[in-house]
């Protein structure tokens, strides 16, 4: 709660806002994730129900997230718990706010370890350390020996000095901008970050787009087959309407909506939550989720996969495996292939690399507003103590490196589950614990453009039952495969299970921090009632 003469943080301009928020939501899923997702379900199969994620559960939550910040903040409150708090008085409801907290500190524990990556590639591929000839092997070589996947604790010894040098100055840029503050850090970063961003991206297109069939003896490797390959549905290995009965398909489409619009993450909830009465939130919500989807769907979905078409085919294109395949071992390869390929691959790591960054800026701000508001820190010792503690999360992850293990399974649990349980949570508080009409009069507040009236029923009934539907197809799922499952997984692999422990060991320090911020509410709200005649 905000402390009465002490002058509260807020964004210097309302492009300053939207474009934060969007630079949140822009990040690497958008640029490998999401031409992944659509090559591995038969293209365009993959856009129903991608599209259908963002009109039923994407937009809603935004303008949800948005409204609801926005409502927490004008009553004293930029905190998860302290928003939830601000919408229901009953006791339990703010713990709901903890997974506000807890999704994106821990996701920024081994988002900044990728973000590594981006920085190490772009100055690899700058002085050609990247030009490893045409060989596939060598680029997975030089990915394990980079991340450290051959074994735990390799990056520690002798060898891993480069990695954790790129792994330093990504956190001490990151803890730079956010210790500056909202306006002089975070919004002002991003009001050029994103710019470039989006010129990397444009430039990296137009060479693609130009490519035309760059390999004389495969005519049918060019351009347009590759956009083809990308977008048309792919019916010659499976039927359309089977296509679209596979329910992992609407699983992945749902996270990537999330993972693109940046909902559930708690990044907007709390970026809105410094906007004043009167700003509109209509309009910015709508135009941050455009901005991303354009970054997304006309630039990240025109890049890779094309790229890969022209160059080594469909059949390679089939089994380029998970994103950080195609991004660290079949891209700079491919960099090889093209004319001008240096240059275009170092704008593309760059590219990867500012979209990472305007992501985990993002991501600590939550926990921020908790120990300033709740346990009355300044920010910058506030800022100090959330780095010791994702450092020791990074840490922890550079360590078990082997094969990724740890890395994924922070992933799964907290960026993929804990994701739709948050979203969960804030459709229900907003169509049920707030309520329809006071949700849609917040929308409506300062608005510039007219929200349909339809959200309201998708947000009370629609988007809550999508959710909850997810769940229980992928609680029944891991109920029935052997492979992959990852309740099965905490009992076999040690690393997946101490991974698990702490992240449930953050989780309850987190939500350690909420009860003694509930308590300081408390007794303050017993003090002003006790000083009041």
């Amino acid at each position: 709660m905000h402390t009465p003469g002490k002058k509260r943080e807020a964004w210097a301009t309302q492009l300053g806002v939207i474009l934060a928020v969007m630079g949140s939501a822009v990040g690497l899923g958008n640029f490998l994730r999401f031409p992944g997702l659509a090559a591995k379900y038969e293209g365009g199969a993959f856009m129903i129900p991608y599209f259908t994620a963002l009109l039923f559960l994407g937009l809603p939550l935004c303008w949800a997230e948005w409204a609801l910040g926005r409502y927490g903040g004008n009553r004293g409150h930029n905190s998860g718990p302290g928003i939830f708090r601000a919408v229901s008085s009953k006791r339990f409801v703010p713990y709901g706010g903890v997974l506000v907290l807890i999704v994106p500190i821990v996701i920024y524990m081994y988002y900044v370890f990728i973000e590594a990556w981006c920085l190490a590639y772009a100055w690899y591929m700058l002085t050609g350390q990247l030009a490893l000839g045409k060989n596939s092997a060598e680029y997975v070589k030089f990915f394990d020996n980079f991340v450290g996947g051959s074994r735990d604790g390799v990056l520690f010894g002798a060898g891993g000095g480069p990695t954790l040098s790129f792994v330093a100055l990504c956190f001490l840029l990151n803890f730079t901008l956010i210790y500056r503050g909202l306006s002089k850090g975070i919004e002002w970063f991003c009001r050029w970050a994103m710019p470039a961003l989006i010129l990397c991206a444009i430039v990296v297109v137009i060479r693609v787009l130009t490519l035309g069939t760059p390999n004389p003896a495969e005519p049918e490797w060019n351009v347009l087959n590759g956009l083809g390959f990308m977008w048309n549905p792919h019916t010659d290995k499976i039927p359309f309407g089977e296509a679209l009965q596979n329910p992992q398909m609407w699983m992945e489409a749902a996270g990537q909506i999330f993972f693109s619009i940046s909902v559930g993450f708690g990044t907007i909830i709390t970026y809105s939550s410094y906007l004043r009465r009167r700003d509109d939130v209509a309009l910015s919500a709508l135009t941050g989720a455009a901005g991303n989807e354009f970054c997304e769907v006309a630039l990240g979905g025109l890049m890779t996969i094309p790229a890969a078409f022209v160059f080594l085919g469909p059949v390679a294109c089939e089994h380029c495996g998970s994103s950080f395949d195609l991004g660290f071992k079949t891209l700079p390869m491919i960099f090889q292939y093209m004319p001008l390929g240096q240059i275009v691959g170092t704008l593309f790591f760059i590219l990867l690399f500012l979209a990472a960054v305007t992501s985990s800026v993002a991501m600590l701000q939550p926990g921020v507003a908790l120990m300033e508001e709740g346990l009355g820190m300044r920010r910058k010792t506030s800022v100090l103590w959330l780095g010791l503690l994702t450092m020791l999360g990074t840490g922890f992850i550079v360590f078990f490196s082997k094969n990724l293990v740890a890395l994924n399974t922070f992933d799964f649990w907290v960026g993929t589950l804990a994701i739709y349980l948050l979203a969960t949570a804030e459709a229900i508080l907003f169509g049920w614990v707030l309520g329809i009409k006071q949700g849609m009069a917040e929308i409506d507040a300062g608005a510039k453009i007219r929200v349909p009236r339809i959200l309201g029923f998708i947000l009370k009934y629609v988007t809550p039952v999508y959710l909850l539907g997810v769940i229980a197809l992928w609680i029944r799922q891991q109920i029935m495969v052997s492979k992959d499952n990852q309740f099965r997984a905490i009992a076999d692999d040690p690393v997946v299970r101490w991974s698990v422990v702490f992240i449930v060991a953050v989780s309850l320090l987190l939500g350690v921090l909420t009860f003694f911020s509930l308590r300081r509410w408390r007794k303050a709200e017993r003090a002003r009632q006790e000083a009041t005649p």
